[in-house]
């Protein structure tokens, strides 16, 4: 091999690393495209209660069920299939996370930035639930699902529904008796930036909400304290 065909493998293989570094900066500092809940068509909620943000915290799930989606078709059929078990077998007011992630790399709105979620008690007015869908207990969730994750995060921050600095957890490190987010998972969120490392959590304080009620087509508001879901 000639000098010149070596260096032209060495020039080409820093251009592909290059490309590389360009294409990963590119994709995390991009907003997701994000499914609203008429998107996917979600059931109003029963009951509302507005959340303060900036939350301090950020809590990652996996569904288990539905199992991983691929398509938007599918994610979508996750989604209410999610809302349904929520809003009929818990007697919830809505979907319990802030969104879902699905492998279509799509984030989905579930309540949203600004809306007290029911995903992990004691949390839930201080932290936005992200379910990440599928089962992560014995591998990875595909690059582009977990890309999305880390840009709805991002955009969380920047848009001041996030503390910039913020705490990454595990739903099992704030919540006895679960594997959520699945062992796979879990593992690889401990490497994440931001990620929290609570063996104890101490109980959050609760925060005032205001929250809105619709009874007989008649809206009603009244300040309260939110307490566990």
């Amino acid at each position: 091999m000639t000098f010149r065909q070596t260096f032209d493998i060495l020039i080409c293989c820093v251009m592909c690393v290059v490309l590389n570094i360009v294409v990963l900066v590119v994709s995390s500092s991009m907003d997701p495209v994000i499914v609203s809940r008429s998107d996917w068509h979600a059931k109003p909620p029963k009951s509302i209660e507005v959340m303060m943000n900036p939350v301090p915290y950020v809590v990652i799930h996996h569904s288990y069920l539905p199992p991983a989606c691929f398509t938007t078709e599918e994610c979508i059929k996750a989604m209410q299939w999610m809302q349904d078990l929520h809003q009929i077998n818990n007697s919830w007011a809505d979907i319990g996370y802030h969104f879902a992630v699905g492998g279509d790399g799509k984030a989905y709105e579930g309540r949203g930035w600004s809306r007290v979620g029911a995903h992990a008690p004691n949390y839930n007015s201080i932290s936005i639930g992200i379910c990440i869908i599928g089962d992560w207990r014995e591998r990875l969730p595909p690059e582009s699902q977990l890309t999305a994750v880390h840009q709805l995060i991002e955009m969380g921050v920047r848009e001041g529904k996030i503390a910039e600095d913020y705490k990454l957890v595990g739903h099992k490190q704030v919540r006895d008796g679960t594997a959520c987010p699945g062992e796979k998972l879990y593992s690889s969120i401990q490497s994440w930036p931001h990620f929290y490392k609570v063996p104890n959590p101490p109980l959050p304080r609760a925060q005032p909400a205001v929250i809105t009620l619709k009874e007989d087509n008649r809206l009603k508001k009244r300040t309260a304290l939110t307490g566990i879901i």
